[in-house]
């Protein structure tokens, strides 16, 4: 392979070409002179592709270099394969101009509208050549990087999509209509496969890493400086011809981006990013039902609280571990011939303790977190019309005097013949039990039809969650015991003839009452319109009205209502071409509150990446909060009764990216994070029963403010030695301080920010991977 297409074995393989473009201006075929020729041939061990990009000049090929996964500024050919023809599910693999590789997975909508799965990866070869003409590749696909059932005849559902990166063009094999509901369903095919022996799908990930931690701890009997070595290793095996165990023994994931942590001043948990590769990759089946939170599982100890409970005059905690430690983790997933999909998932924590220490050196342990088993069991069936039906289950199972969770039901997504109207939701039961509690049992259920396809779609849902619905043991939800009424409605426009490419425009209204009692929490009218120009800039404007409604979880307390002031939020951005040197926007947002004292507050988000090269760029992403006169829960007083606050609270986050790029398998990425969050308390209120508030004339509870810093660097260096193989270098640093000294600007708490003990964390990790069927084959001719 070398990326020309001068191979006898090329000659005579038909041509997919005549690609029609989707953006930016939908139905638009491609012109003679920068057409796309796609050809495709098979052997017993691998699919190839071969494709010629044609343009007038070099110079037309934007060719960026990006690393694993990444496409960049850059000009890029895929192929999705729907190996099964259900028109639901498929596998994509892409290669750009400057030969960097992306794969992922796709499947219907998640809960937060995403079809695409780029977490998953497998292991493949291609090779680009840039010429005068346009660009052309060679890609070399191995069927262990696929699954299809073993028939003597294969048809498979295909498409193929071409990137212009400098004109923003996208261009398909086999037409993309946006009016239409779904992409996988609107594929071409792929016929004449034959005899195709799916391969013995063997591989091993063994790793090897060290780490060096420091932090000035600066204290009798506790080191600066820590080291560690550690080992391990991932197996994937292919069971059967649909049917793969993902297993990751002794996980190591201490190169994981740093979270973004936050001051948090809501009465909900702050819901993280989840930066560990076994737990998004090939996960797109433990994600039916919104069931499966992955931080769950060596997440923050069950009983975290517990360590600083009761503590004896004297006494001090030592060490409360954050995270509980995962022993191991298995996935088996796959989908048979007849449509029907089945996932497994299994982890293992262990047990966490916390360690006390008195004034005379005595330590005593408690435990956090008792050894923990998780367990989620998934059974997916395609039907007719782009269709399916998923029965899912999630159990968490703890060994010892606390309780186990156990949450299942079923999840529907119907479509008519022509896939114009839907049928979409879920009903769920959870359960928790044992521990010496009362068996807990609660539901909730889902429901939304409407119109899908076309200019013009609208969708009618209501969804309920009863009191004792509880799913945070694997599941995330910031609250339950509600029912809430929706409509959406949107038209958009794919071919305007004037200012546009596209625009449209949507409203969403929304109603929500509490299951019990049965009275009215908030209603919301929220509507926008958002278009692209023809200079491929892009614009957003939307706004949100919502009535004073009832909060039941600002106060803190269980049944405590709190009169939620009447809002109005005004949204808009505007982005600029990403495919120049220079690009960028911003995102501005204006609210007003109507409550005791009249809050007002901003935000503006400004970013911009700046290419100074195809190998090297840098980034900027600031945003700026101000919230004046913001009412909200403070603390609680002597009689733990809710304390409410007038506030201004001032917050910055400043994040700077820079990348360099020495080819497409290796790179260097720089990420620095700094957050400042400060609050200003102005006046005290109590919580009547009558739900409003009431000044305050007495001191009896902390009444500070708060200023709080965050920093962090994450650099890595990566080099993928041999495909599936790859080595890492890794710099974390990290600080962070929480005082009642508000009065300094953002640029004072920069500065004092480099003064803050700092948390330095080298380490080196290589992975090596290994393919069974090429080992065999190496053994055979040795």
């Amino acid at each position: 392979m070398d990326g020309v297409l001068d191979d006898a074995a090329w000659q005579n393989a038909p041509i997919a070409t005549d690609f029609v473009e989707l953006r930016p201006n939908a139905g638009n075929h491609e012109k003679p002179e920068e057409r796309t020729e796609v050809k495709i041939i098979y052997d017993n061990n691998a699919i190839y592709i071969g494709a010629r990009m044609y343009e007038t000049s070099a110079d037309k090929v934007a060719k960026e270099i990006a690393t694993r996964d990444n496409v960049g500024n850059a000009d890029f050919l895929g192929v999705i394969f729907d190996t099964y023809q259900d028109g639901i599910n498929g596998t994509g693999f892409f290669v750009t101009s400057a030969n960097s590789q992306f794969d992922a997975k796709y499947a219907p909508p998640n809960a937060e509208g995403n079809d695409e799965d780029p977490n998953w990866n497998a292991v493949w070869t291609s090779k680009v050549q840039v010429d005068d003409h346009g660009w052309s590749v060679e890609m070399r696909i191995p069927y262990s990087a696929l699954r299809f059932a073993k028939k003597d005849v294969q048809t498979w559902g295909m498409n193929l999509i071409r990137k212009r990166q400098r004109i923003q063009q996208q261009l398909f094999w086999n037409e993309i209509d946006p009016k239409m509901n779904g992409f996988i369903n609107q594929e071409g095919t792929l016929t004449g496969l034959e005899k195709l022996n799916p391969p013995v799908r063997l591989a091993f990930y063994p790793y090897f890493s060290t780490y060096v931690n420091h932090y000035p701890y600066n204290t009798a009997g506790v080191p600066n400086t820590k080291a560690s070595v550690n080992g391990g290793m991932d197996v994937k095996y292919g069971i059967n011809d649909a049917f793969t165990l993902d297993l990751t023994l002794i996980p190591d994931f201490g190169q994981v981006q740093s979270d973004n942590k936050v001051l948090n001043l809501t009465p909900f948990e702050v819901k993280y990013n989840e930066n560990r590769a076994f737990f998004t990759e090939g996960t797109e089946l433990f994600n039916k039902g919104n069931l499966f939170y992955s931080r769950r599982v060596g997440g923050t100890p069950l009983n975290y609280d517990r360590a600083y409970a009761n503590l004896a005059p004297g006494e001090e905690v030592i060490s409360n571990p954050t995270e509980t430690k995962l022993i191991n983790a298995i996935k088996l997933s796959g989908r048979l011939s007849n449509g029907l999909g089945i996932g497994v998932f299994n982890a293992i924590t262990n047990t966490a303790y916390a360690t006390i220490e008195d004034g005379q050196g005595n330590r005593r342990q408690v435990q956090t977190s008792p050894l923990a088993n998780y367990n989620i069991l998934v059974f997916d069936q395609n039907l007719k019309n782009n269709s399916a039906i998923t029965l899912i289950n999630t159990n968490v199972n703890r060994f010892g005097k606390d309780y186990s969770a156990d949450v299942g039901g079923l999840v529907y997504s119907l479509n008519n013949k022509k896939n114009t109207y839907k049928l979409r939701g879920f009903a769920m039961m959870s359960n928790l039990y044992g521990g010496g509690m009362k068996t807990k049992t609660g539901y909730s259920y889902e429901v939304i039809a409407g119109k899908s396809s076309g200019n013009f779609t609208w969708d009618i849902g209501q969804d309920m969650v009863d009191s004792q619905y509880e799913v945070n043991d694997l599941g995330f939800y910031n609250n339950n015991n509600y029912l809430e009424h929706n409509l959406n409605m949107q038209y958009t426009n794919y071919k305007p003839k004037h200012l546009f490419t596209q625009y449209g425009v949507w409203t969403n209204t929304y109603y929500s009452r509490r299951v019990n009692p049965a009275v009215y929490q908030y209603f919301n009218q929220n509507f926008g319109g958002f278009g692209t120009f023809k200079n491929l800039w892009q614009v957003n404007i939307n706004a949100h009205f919502r009535k004073e409604g009832v909060d039941y979880y600002e106060s803190h307390v269980a049944d405590r209502p709190y009169a939620a002031p009447q809002n109005f939020m005004l949204n808009w951005n505007l982005s600029t071409d990403r495919s120049k040197i220079l690009s960028g926007g911003f995102w501005y947002s204006d609210t007003w509150v109507w409550n005791a004292r009249y809050g007002h507050g901003n935000d503006l988000e400004l970013f911009l990446n700046l290419r100074l090269s195809n190998k090297f760029s840098i980034g900027e992403d600031v945003t700026i909060s101000p919230r004046l006169n913001y009412l909200g829960f403070s603390t609680f007083d002597s009689v733990n009764q809710p304390v409410f606050a007038r506030r201004d609270v001032h917050t910055v986050e400043n994040i700077f990216n820079l990348k360099y790029t020495f080819s497409s398998t290796m790179g260097l990425n720089l990420r620095l994070r700094h957050y400042w969050s400060k609050v200003n308390n102005k006046e005290f209120f109590s919580l009547g029963q009558d739900r409003y508030v009431a000044p305050l004339t007495s001191n009896d509870f902390d009444h500070s403010d708060r200023n709080v810093n965050i920093w962090n660097v994450d650099m890595i260096y990566v080099w993928q030695f041999t495909p599936g193989s790859e080595l890492s270098l890794a710099w974390k640093n990290s600080a962070f301080n929480s005082n009642s000294l508000s009065n300094g600007g953002y640029l004072n708490n920069l500065h004092d920010t480099y003064n803050l003990p700092q948390n330095n964390n080298f380490s080196l990790k290589v992975l090596y991977y290994i393919d069974f069927q090429a080992l065999r084959k190496r053994n055979n001719k040795g």
